[in-house]
Parts: C-alpha cells; structure tokens; sequence
C-alpha cells in the first residue's frame, strides 16, 4: 500500500482516439507520400509526355497534362503531400507554366535527402545547404539568361512566339504549337501595357477542326437569349455607335405585397399606361442617343426587342458581365444605370459589327474598335474535353508571353539550364568542406531529373543522354552550356540555336517554389491527428472527465494509513 503513494496519475493533453506520430519514420512517411504524388504526374513532362484521364464521381472526364490541374483533380488528401499540390497551384498563378517541372523538383530534392535523414542527418543541417544552393543556383540562371530586351518590335514578336511554341510543345495542341503560338502572340500584343488576363476572352465552340479556330481582334461573345422581333434586328453594321446599360428595358410587375387602391374603374387604365409609357420613354431615349447598338447586363423584353427591330437597331440583353467589360474597355463605351441624360461621350465605336456563324453557334463579332485593348480566341475542336484541354493550354502560353513581356529575358530549355546550374553547383561544392558539400552535390544531382525525365518520357535512353550532356557542360571553353535534349532525335542540341526557350522567371521560380516545399516537408517531425468526435460535448465532457480525474490525484495525494 505505501508503494501506492508513489503513483503518478496519468495526464491527459489530447483528446481520446487523437493519433500522433512523431520523428525519423514519421518524416521518411512523409518523404514517400510526396514521391508517391510526383510519380503519378511524372510521365506528364516535356512534348513527348504522356496524358492523364481523370474521371470524377459526377462522371466527369478530363484529359490534361497540366500538373496544377492533375493535382487539383486528384484531391489529395495526405497533409504533407498537399504542400505539393500548394506549390503546383502557385506556379499555375504565378507564372502560367512549369507546374510539372516544380512538382518534379521538389519530390527529387526530397528523394536526395530521404538516404541523408535515414542516416541520422538534422534535417535542419539538409534545409540550410539546400536554400544555400538554390540561391546559388537562381543566381547561376540569371547569369546563363539571355535577355530581349529593346529588340525592334518585330524581332520581339518573333522572340515571344518561340517562348509559346516552347509552352506548347509539351500539351495536347502540339501539334499545331506554330498555329496556336502566332495567334497569342498577337493576342497579348493587343492589350495595354498592364497586359490584362481578363481582356483576353477565349470561347469555347464544339465541332471543326484546330485550325477552324480565329482570333477576333476585338470582342466575341455567343448570341444571348432574345424575344420574338431578333431576326428583324440588322445584323451588320459598319461604324455603329454602341450603347452600353444595365437596366432592364421590359414591363416590369410591382414588387410583391404592392397595394393600389382605386375609388374608381377609370383610373385602372391610367395605372396600365403609366407603366406603358415609362418603357417607351427609356426606349425612345435609347434610340434618340443615336446609338445603332444597345447592350444591356439584364434582360431586354420582347416589346423592347420589336421596338428595336422596327428602328433598324440591334440589341441583346443578359450579355455576361465580363464579355460587356471587354466591349466597353474595347470600343471606349461606359456602362449606363439610367437612360436619361445619355451624351455622345459615353458611346462607345468599332469600325464593324456583325452576327456570324461559328458552327452551331451564332457570335457577335466587334472588330476594328478604337480602343481596341483587347482580343477573344474562339477555339474549335471535335471533343469537349480537348476543346477544354486547349483552352488550357492557351492559357498557359497566354501567361508565359505575358511574363516574357514584363521580364524579357529567356534561357535555354530542354534541360539545358538544369545541367548547367548542376554542374555549376557540383563545383562549389567542392571548395567547401564537411556536410555541407554532400548536400549541396545531392541538389545537384536532383536537378538532372528534368532532362533525364524528357529522355525517359521520349523513349530514350536517359543514362547515354546524360552522360553525353555532362561532357558537353564540362567543356572548360563554356561553349556546351545552352545543349539540352533532342527529343525528335534522342541526342543533344544547341536547344537555344533550337529555339527551345523559356522565360527566366519560369526556372527561378521553379527552383525557389520547389526548394522552400521540400524544406518545409522536411522540417516536419510529427503529425497529430485529431479525431472526429461524435459531438463537440461528448468529447468535451470526456476530456474533462480524465483531465479533471488526473489533476485532481495529482494535487491532494493519496492519503498514508
């Protein structure tokens, strides 16, 4: 019995059922969980990468070898591994491009370590040589650039077509990357100087093939729902004066629980035609402004479509909120609440309007506008999902000329810049002396994932290609550093001579996103999981009850007999 009172009642800090696990394996789980999310989209990389099919519980079917929209379709729900999917999601943002590439690096950074942290190494010691050696190695790409900067107008356009042909390359519409790459080249050109994403509409139309799809210098959008008295409405014209509203020009009901009372029959009719003659009145001062073309956000009626189709003026009502933006910021228009006081100036103009067919659809095409700081892609295809697929693509070559405009300097691509970087990093390490040299030749060597991933994807043999780039990048005259890979041939090329480029900022970005992921993976050393009580006062009361139990023997002891 006196042993009793020496007894140490248990203490309680997490709720019942919570699972912890804690230090080296829980790191090396860790590790694996993300290689497991890099091997799933590692076939993607490069033009000769390979698809996903994703199919969600709705029965939705996607085709992409976006590895944002991989990682953000497969719904990862490992808590580290999600730091992949975060940094996937952020290069999407960011830079428009290289998704794959950062998920590819940073699993490799993390596969370099796993056999350091398995040996006992601090991961903290790891996480120091590898930001040391990504500042390093940002410093070494902006080094190797080669910038673009004051080329004659021309001679940029044909720089950035070469930096989209390059995005492209690696997707779906491949094959027609010159096709596609002129015609966002010229989009971008289009904008201002701020280069807006959202003055760039891409619409989207079944049927045809890739090469049906046109860019409108201007504004598109489909033909919006419209009333009996439209196909009275003209379908062209040339210089119109557009009117841009968000009323409603239709009868409109008395809001609900609305109440009139009259103390005599005749006074009914008076009701109905002051209704009847404020429409006519906002209509007639539609047509008084001289406007040849009225677009309104919400709903156009039927009356006022007949009243329009009888006056030689086109309207569409309901047009979406981002399509009228891009009509108002491209033909110098601005957007009306009120039909009164309505002055020349807040019209806006484009040399040519017309509805044209595009497939099924019917469009309504703005071209030759003043203003014209914007563009729309109409994009054709045979599949939904390939249409859908494109729209991606172009989006990512959209981002990647646009940061090419604002940054202008390219490196050379294919791997090129990887080996470099690694070579340049292999002989740093050299001059330092303990741990830190090991780590640092480990991150270099994870940077050769990228062109051995492009040999692997295309079917060659990695190992030959490799060992042929590292004599190249060796040579001491500096002329091997701009060789890559030939994925048409499975040797090496002057991938700048190649035209294989990519923006600057994708690689710097790449190296610095994937870098601070693996060392946050790696700093991780326990994960606590709290279970999902049945009630918050269950659990509540269950907690309570051991905690207050084991607090309360610890503070009165037990008493001696």
């Amino acid at each position: 019995m006196a042993g009793m009172g020496m007894m140490q009642p248990q203490i309680i800090l997490l709720k019942d059922g919570t699972d912890t696990s804690q230090g080296k394996p829980q790191l090396i789980s860790n590790i694996n969980a993300c290689l497991a999310v890099v091997d799933t989209i590692r076939t993607t990389l490069g033009p000769r990468g390979m698809d996903k099919l994703i199919h969600d519980e709705r029965g939705n079917t996607t085709i992409s070898n976006d590895g944002a929209t991989i990682l953000k379709l497969l719904e990862i729900v490992h808590p580290a591994a999600k730091t992949l999917v975060d940094i996937a999601r952020s290069q999407d943002e960011e830079v428009g491009d290289g998704t794959t590439t950062v998920t590819l690096l940073a699993g490799e950074f993390l596969r370099q370590a796993k056999p350091f942290v398995e040996e006992g190494v601090h991961p903290q010691l790891i996480c120091r040589a590898f930001r040391a050696a990504a500042r390093l190695a940002v410093e070494k790409v902006r080094e190797v650039a080669i910038s673009i900067e004051g080329k004659a107008e021309g001679e940029k356009r044909e720089l950035l077509h070469k930096c989209a042909a390059t995005t492209l390359s690696s997707k779906l519409v491949g094959g027609e990357k010159d096709f596609f790459a002129r015609m966002v080249v010229d989009a971008v050109c289009s904008l201002d100087e701020d280069v807006p994403l959202n003055m760039i509409g891409i619409k989207k139309v079944p049927g045809g093939t890739m090469r049906d799809s046109f860019l409108v210098e201007g504004v598109a959008f489909k033909k919006t729902f419209s009333y009996a008295g439209f196909e009275q409405q003209p379908k062209s014209f040339e210089a119109p004066k557009i009117l841009l509203l968000n009323i409603e020009l239709e009868l409109k009901s008395e809001k609900e629980n609305a109440e009139v009372r009259l103390t005599d029959p005749s006074q009914y009719q008076s009701i109905v035609d002051a209704e009847w003659n404020i429409i006519y009145s906002k209509l007639d001062k539609c047509v008084q402004s001289g406007a040849k073309i009225v677009l309104s956000r919400l709903a156009i009626g039927d009356l006022a479509t007949q009243y329009f189709a009888d006056r030689d003026i086109f309207c569409a009502g309901r047009v979406a909120d981002d399509d009228m933006q891009r009509v108002a910021k491209a033909t110098g228009g601005a957007v009306q609440t009120t039909v009164n006081d309505l002055i020349p100036d807040v019209l806006g103009s484009c040399a040519l309007f017309e509805e044209r067919q595009v497939g099924n659809e019917r469009y309504n095409l703005f071209t030759g506008c003043s203003n014209a700081k914007t563009a729309t892609i109409v994009l054709r295809g045979g599949a939904d999902q390939f249409i859908e697929e494109a729209e991606r693509s172009l989006h990512d070559a959209i981002m990647i000329v646009r940061r090419a405009i604002k940054n202008a300097a390219v490196v050379p691509g294919g791997g090129a810049i990887d080996m470099e970087v690694s070579r340049h990093l292999r002989l740093h390490a050299r001059t330092i002396a303990g741990k830190q040299q090991l780590f640092i030749n480990a991150f270099a060597r994870a940077l050769e994932v990228i062109p051995r991933q492009l040999c692997d994807n295309a079917g060659f043999d990695s190992t030959d290609v490799l060992n042929k780039l590292r004599q190249k990048h060796a040579l001491p005259s500096g002329e091997g550093q701009r060789f890559g890979v030939d994925v048409n041939s499975g040797g090496i090329v002057d991938t700048y001579a190649s035209f294989v480029w990519e923006p600057i900022v994708v690689k710097v970005n790449a190296i610095t996103a994937a870098t601070e992921a693996a060392c946050l993976v790696l700093s991780v050393d326990e994960t606590v999981r709290n279970p999902r009580s049945e009630s918050a006062q269950d659990g509540g009361m269950g907690g309570m009850g051991r905690g207050g139990g084991g607090m309360r023997g610890r503070g009165r002891g037990m008493r001696r007999r």
